[in-house]
C-alpha cells in the first residue's frame, strides 16, 4: 500500500515540473536568470568607520523582486541618509529603483543593468545627474565594493565603499 506522505510528495514533485518552462532542445528555461545571478547580495552589509555606520540590507520579496534598504547613522545616532532600493526582473531586464528621502522630491530613480556578471552589478542611468552608474562587486571575505558615480556640480565623481557581510 502506498502511504498518503509518499504519493503527496510525488504528486507535488509533478507538479512543479510541469510549471517549469523549457526551451526547442529540451534545455530548463530559468524565468527569472538575471535576479538569480545577483542572490549573492542578499543578507546584511556594513561599513564602519569615525564618520558613522553605513548598513545595507537585502531581502527576497519574491522570486523576481528584491527590496534593500540603506542608512548612514553618525556617532551622535543621527541618521543622515535613507535609501530604500528595489531590484526587479521584468521580463529580459534587470532594473534598480532607487528612493533617497530628501532627494529627486523623494521620488524613484530607475537604473537598468548593463554589466552582470558571477560577482558584479552594473546599473546605469545616463539621463540621471548624480549617480549616472551603480556598481556592485563581490570581494572575497564575504565584502563587497559599492562605488557609485556621476556628475556632480558639473564634475565627474565617484564614491566608493568597502562593505563587510554581517552574519
Amino acid at each position: 500500500m502506498i502511504k498518503p506522505t509518499f504519493l503527496f510528495l510525488v504528486l507535488s514533485s509533478l507538479l512543479l515540473q510541469s510549471c517549469n518552462k523549457y526551451d526547442a532542445n529540451g534545455k530548463l528555461i530559468k524565468e527569472y536568470e538575471q535576479i538569480d545571478n545577483a542572490s549573492w547580495l542578499m543578507g546584511n552589509w556594513e561599513k564602519s568607520d569615525s564618520l558613522g555606520i553605513l548598513t545595507e540590507s537585502w531581502q527576497a520579496l519574491d522570486d523576481s523582486t528584491f527590496v534593500g534598504q540603506s542608512f548612514f547613522v553618525t556617532p551622535r545616532k543621527d541618521t543622515v541618509h535613507k535609501e530604500t532600493m528595489e531590484l526587479m526582473q521584468k521580463d529580459d531586464f534587470l532594473i534598480y529603483t532607487a528612493t533617497v528621502k530628501g532627494e529627486n522630491k523623494d521620488e524613484p530613480t530607475r537604473f537598468q543593468l548593463t554589466e552582470n556578471a558571477d560577482s558584479l552589478l552594473v546599473f546605469e542611468n545616463p539621463k540621471h545627474d548624480y549617480p549616472k552608474k551603480i556598481r556592485y562587486e563581490l570581494k572575497v571575505d564575504k565584502r563587497v565594493t559599492i562605488t557609485i558615480s556621476g556628475n556632480q556640480s558639473g564634475k565627474l565623481s565617484n564614491e566608493s565603499y568597502l562593505m563587510q557581510k554581517k552574519e
